[in-house]
């Protein structure tokens, strides 16, 4: 009888940035193609590599890595953002990239790296959530449904034509 595949999530640190780069590249891949401004519009600045260790420094981001059996399968970047100032200094969780690679998918570390994030996020006094979805990415749309989350905005974009 096999073992079920242990999840555990940790901070993202400065030593995982080939990991970060790889799993970044392939949700660039799949962003890509549901929008082509994905990468230009809504994916980290290049260069990457600057972007990551960025968001790993920040004060205002949470980034964690999503692990199986101790080895990363999965990302989830979250920035503390600041709302209006009609809002008197009230900030959101803005949950900007989560990914798994399709061979951790199902075996929730996905909900894992969510469940953390919004812990640590709780744990800095946010008590709003967001979370950025491409419209058509009916998967990650069910997976935050699922954790409570409903559509507040929509985006509309023409390129012009």
């Amino acid at each position: 009888m096999s073992q079920a595949p242990q999840v555990s999530v940790r901070p993202a640190r400065s030593e995982d940035l080939d990991r970060l780069v790889s799993l970044y590249r392939l949700l660039e891949a799949e962003m890509v193609a549901l929008e082509e401004m994905w990468p230009i519009a809504d994916g980290l600045p290049e260069p990457l590599e600057e972007s990551l260790t960025a968001e790993i420094r920040s004060d205002d981001s949470v980034f964690l890595l999503g692990l199986v059996d101790g080895h990363p399968f999965g990302f989830l970047i979250a920035r503390v953002e600041g709302l209006l100032p009609q809002a008197s200094g009230e900030r959101i969780g803005a949950i900007r990239f989560v990914f798994v690679d399709h061979g951790a998918r199902q075996i929730s570390v996905g909900e894992h790296m969510l469940g953390a994030a919004l812990d640590e996020l709780r744990g800095r006094g946010i008590t709003r959530f967001d979370a950025h979805v491409l419209p058509g990415h009916r998967l990650v749309k069910n997976f935050f449904e699922s954790g409570g989350f409903s559509a507040r905005s929509i985006v509309m974009h023409n390129d012009g034509e």
